[in-house]
């Protein structure tokens, strides 16, 4: 016990956790001390003798459970990208643990009327700004989590909390293995037809590692149009893999659908033991959209021309299977590859044709990297010498512009059968001035692999990701704050897809674009002429990638508005189609972009009631782009100013209010229009 690496801060740069170190044995035991140790530091604050204080109540919970955020921060990271049989039950133990022993902390009676007492008296403390907001975010964070309910109604919470922990886990499990378990496998090479050669012997190795040799393998990526489906030329292999995507968790057993009805009907109890009318009410409060209304204007506003738009391509990719004698109906399976057909001879560009140009070494560092270079005025180093949790993992120092180490960042870009799907940042040691840490934060991709010695090719698609999760992680490098409340990415979830989503505009401005887009093989720059045509292209397909995305939205929101007692004897597939069909997205063509059973942004993430987001948040993107464009001033002059007004500040701001002061007046939703092509 006395070795286990989490129970003391590392030595290693950075306070980079000892991944050399860390072995499965170690979780159990770091968390059950890490409760209890904060447990302890609770108890000391309620039980000190003399009136609460700022720093003997506030400042003190700030302090306390740092050896359980040590081995939360890592263990979590690590069931997500790389999974184990153990590391899955230590989660399915732990979290409704977590879950019970946040309420334990929150619903203490005495430690709220502590930090009430001094919320009350706060205009006589002499606190500076970011002590008062810290003041003002655990009063409400306390208020929020149930701290003024009766003795009954809290025990009620808290066997809601710990159910819902336990059952997002489960979900999140569940989805992992029916993923896996969907891989589509071919027994004729014909079947692949149309798929890179690079990709093809991919998909052999692939079929190999899980059992089938001489097959081919074509595993799914947890979203609902596969990206495969744009290039296998074989209809029924299509329609196939677009059914093993849509069926995932409603099939024979159908576990992830009814959880996800169980879910639903537990956090609108919850809602109402709290006093809302139902989830989203309670999410959006605490959000930079404040109101359910406000959300649903926003939507209502995007929902009829997005339709309209995708109405007119699936006109054009009807017409185009009509030309060449198809005269079937337009599928979902069938969207993809015709978009491409009709991109390629309209654009003139040919998706597979890119790939060559995007290789992943040159992205990363002459791309993303000198990016962040050229705005920022950052560096970078590689260090072999330091170790992550996984040998694919890749360690970078970052280096401010004065020289002076920033923190560490960490690339886990592959694809593997114990890695969820999608992409994300994790903060692995968050920046804190209070306790002198700086940042240690990873990005995960699901970069499929290429076979062993040939370079990773990436889609354009591929590019934007990479873009776009580096944005999180130079919000986790800047953060400039003395709380750790406040660190890094801790804002509402409607503000934190905004700094990432500003950041992929960098992917094709032309001095980046033209330092990374070069041919693997020849080292030959993308031909001007080429680049034009494929940003164009970028344009086309706006109205099916618009309703995918609103659909995904609008089954969030119609799951978590349904009021306590609604959700009783649902059936999740008949309420997606009432959902989609109210919403006015229920195109048999597009489906959302995650069905209820594998949507495991709201199931067994942060995003419940709270995918709009993502959209709620490129109304700022597309406001500090033109911002970023309009030559005013030098691009390094504005990265210093954005970084400094918003990166740098974390939660410690109201964000909106930064936004204003950054902008110099309240966002507008007019770029984001024009963007997205929604303006007729």
């Amino acid at each position: 016990m006395s070795r286990n690496p989490f129970f003391e801060r590392s030595v290693l740069p950075y306070e980079l956790p000892v991944f050399a170190e860390i072995a499965d044995g170690d979780y159990l035991p770091a968390f059950e001390r890490g409760m209890a140790e904060q447990l302890a530091e609770v108890a000391g604050i309620t039980a000190g003798e003399g009136e609460a204080t700022f720093a003997n109540t506030v400042e003190a919970l700030e302090l306390s459970g740092q050896l359980l955020g040590r081995v939360s921060r890592v263990f979590f990271n690590v069931a997500s990208s790389d999974s184990t049989e153990r590391t899955e039950a230590i989660e399915a133990e732990v979290s409704p643990r977590l879950a019970a022993h946040e309420d334990s902390i929150l619903l203490d009676g005495e430690l709220f009327r502590r930090v009430e007492g001094l919320y009350e008296r706060r205009g006589e403390l002499g606190l500076d700004a970011e002590q008062m907001r810290l003041l003002e975010r655990y009063r409400l964070r306390f208020v929020r989590a149930g701290a003024r309910l009766d003795a009954g109604q809290q025990a009620r919470l808290r066997e809601l909390n710990a159910e819902l922990a336990s059952a997002a886990t489960l979900f999140k499990k569940n989805n992992l293995a029916n993923t896996n378990a969907a891989a589509l496998i071919l027994d004729q090479e014909e079947q692949v037809a149309g798929l890179a050669d690079a990709a093809v012997v991919a998909a052999a190795e692939n079929a190999a590692a899980l059992g089938h040799a001489g097959a081919w393998a074509l595993s799914l990526q947890n979203v609902s149009n596969q990206p495969v489906l744009a290039e296998l030329t074989d209809r029924a292999v299509r329609e196939r893999m677009m059914a093993a995507s849509l069926g995932r968790g409603f099939a024979e057993d159908g576990a992830n659908a009814e959880l996800a009805v169980r879910m639903a009907a537990l956090r609108a109890e919850r809602a109402a033991l709290l006093g809302y009318s139902d989830h989203a009410a309670y999410v959006v409060e605490d959000q930079t959209a404040k109101t359910v209304n406000a959300v649903e204007e926003m939507l209502a506003q995007l929902v009829p021309p997005a339709v309209a738009n995708a109405e007119r391509e699936a006109g054009e990719l009807a017409a185009a299977m009509r030309a060449v004698g198809d005269q079937g109906e337009l599928r979902s399976w069938d969207w993809q590859f015709w978009s491409e057909r009709v991109r390629a001879e309209q654009f003139s560009v040919d998706t597979e044709a890119l790939r060559p140009y995007f290789e992943l070494e040159r992205v990363l560092w002459d791309g993303v990297f000198f990016a962040a270079g050229e705005v920022y005025g950052v560096t970078f180093q590689e260090r072999t010498d330091l170790r992550g949790y996984h040998p694919e993992v890749r360690v970078f120092e970052v280096f401010d512009a004065d020289g002076s180490g920033l923190g560490l960042f960490l690339g886990d870009f592959f694809a593997r059968p114990s890695k969820r799907g999608g992409a994300w940042m994790n903060s692995l040691v968050g920046q804190s001035t209070l306790l002198g840490t700086r940042p240690v934060v990873v990005n995960n991709l699901n970069i499929v692999k290429p076979p062993e010695g040939e370079p990773a090719l990436l889609t354009w698609d591929n590019v934007r990701t990479l873009f776009h999760e580096f944005g999180h992680a130079l919000h986790g490098l800047f953060s400039n704050v003395r709380y750790p409340f406040f660190s890094g990415t801790a804002v509402p979830r409607d503000f934190v897809e905004f700094p990432s989503q500003v950041n992929e505009m960098w992917m094709a401005r032309p001095e980046v674009l033209a330092n990374y887009a070069k041919h693997v093989d020849t080292g030959e720059s993308m031909p001007a002429e080429l680049v034009d045509r494929m940003l164009e292209a970028g344009q086309f397909g706006e109205g099916f990638r618009t309703v995918e995305y609103l659909a995904a939205t609008l089954l969030d929101w119609a799951w978590h508005r349904l009021p306590a007692g609604a959700a009783a004897g649902v059936d999740a597939e008949a309420f997606e189609a009432e959902a989609l069909s109210k919403g006015g997205v229920a195109l048999a063509a597009i489906p959302p972009r995650y069905r209820t059973a594998y949507f495991s942004h709201i199931f067994a993430g942060g995003y419940a009631a709270g995918y709009y987001s993502y959209i709620w948040s490129e109304v700022l993107d597309a406001d500090t782009v033109t911002w970023f464009e309009d030559d005013s001033a030098p691009i390094r002059d504005k990265g210093e100013s954005f970084r400094r007004e918003l990166l740098s500040r974390g939660g410690s701001v109201d964000p909106l209010a930064a936004f204003e002061s950054f902008r110099g007046r309240p966002p507008i939703i007019e770029p984001l229009l024009t963007r997205r092509g929604l303006t007729a």
